[in-house]
């Protein structure tokens, strides 16, 4: 099986010929690269041979264009610092208030010149590379995710609680945005779209099916129609989430360490449906020795034995991780497989 096929096999239900390996690359593609990560998160040309670089020589089975939360926040006016080697971030809210709400435009992700249109540019590379071998993920970040890069994450979460008819308004706003932004990288030649929804796991569960989880449905029955895939990625302990998530209609679901792997056997196998995850990223990878991280991955790839699953870390893989270590990480699906 090409990777492709192997990825598509677990999330459609079918039987792959061993565990794919779906691990969450920027630093640690981007270090490998020998570019700053301000060019990572700047330049599709670099964002693109950092991934295919890191699949050629690690023989992952999926890459993903990700490199930070703040695209269409910065297309729609933020004012954006760009670190040398940290992630992009907006210095100040955008939005504060509803009349800051009322001048934003819907922004062009295909405009030339647009950070929308350089990740565009990153998955059209990275597609046309290894498309057919490789499964090629676009990014966005969900709705709410987007509401918390625009407001700032503190200030919105008050506005869940003070305003709550903003926080939709605001919500309302980015959603046709968010599916515009979707499609383009759909059309660019990504048959799957990673979706983060970080902020989500800082809110309650009454919370997140009010403000995040019907704006979730709408991205991810905008991509099907479409003809693409989503990947649902929300770190943190989405302990008490678990049951509403399945519910988004996302086809993959990224599984963070702070959740008990069990449970998320039996939520995501009862559902039936794909998840990936959760290898602590720090503590069986980075920290680890190649040995005990191999054991580790190994342990998760038994353990889930029968479901539809991927092998991954429960976020992405620090960059400081030594080469042989992740080696060790990558090995293990086929090693179990030959069990």
């Amino acid at each position: 099986m090409t990777s492709l096929e192997r990825c598509l096999a677990v999330i459609r239900g079918g039987t792959p010929d061993r565990t794919p390996v779906f691990p969450l690359l920027m630093f640690f593609a981007q270090r490998r690269h020998g570019v700053t990560y301000r060019e990572f998160a700047t330049d599709g040309r670099a964002m693109a041979g950092a991934q295919l670089a890191v699949r050629e020589r690690f023989g992952v089975d999926a890459i993903t264009a990700c490199s930070d939360a703040f695209r269409i926040a910065a297309d729609l006016g933020a004012e954006m610092v760009y670190p040398d080697e940290k992630p992009p971030y907006a210095a100040r809210p955008l939005v504060t208030c509803a009349a800051d709400l009322e001048r934003l435009g819907m922004p062009d992700p295909t405009a030339k010149g647009t950070r929308m249109a350089d990740r565009v540019e990153a998955v059209r590379r990275m597609a046309d590379a290894v498309g057919e071998d490789c499964l090629v993920l676009g990014w966005v970040d969900m709705p709410f995710a987007e509401a918390c890069s625009l407001c700032g994450v503190s200030e919105f979460m008050v506005m869940l609680y003070d305003d709550p008819r903003l926080a939709h308004a605001v919500l309302e706003f980015l959603t046709p945005t968010v599916i515009d932004f979707c499609r383009v990288q759909l059309d660019a030649g990504a048959p799957m779209i990673g979706a983060g929804d970080a902020a989500a796991s800082l809110v309650s569960p009454a919370q997140y099916r009010e403000f995040a989880l019907p704006y979730e449905r709408r991205v991810c029955d905008a991509v099907h129609a479409a003809g693409g895939l989503v990947k649902l990625h929300v770190c943190g302990n989405t302990t008490a989430l678990l049951g509403d998530m399945v519910r988004s209609g996302a086809d993959l679901f990224n599984v963070d360490h702070m959740v008990d792997f069990s449970l998320a056997c039996r939520t995501y196998g009862g559902a039936g449906v794909a998840f990936k995850g959760n290898v602590d990223p720090v503590s069986d990878v980075l920290r680890a020795t190649s040995d005990e991280c191999h054991a580790r991955a190994r342990a998760r790839v038994r353990e889930a034995r029968g479901l539809r699953y991927m092998l991954s870390a429960g976020c992405e893989i620090p960059g400081e991780t030594p080469d042989g270590v992740f080696s060790a990480f990558c090995e293990a699906a086929a090693a179990e497989g030959e069990r």
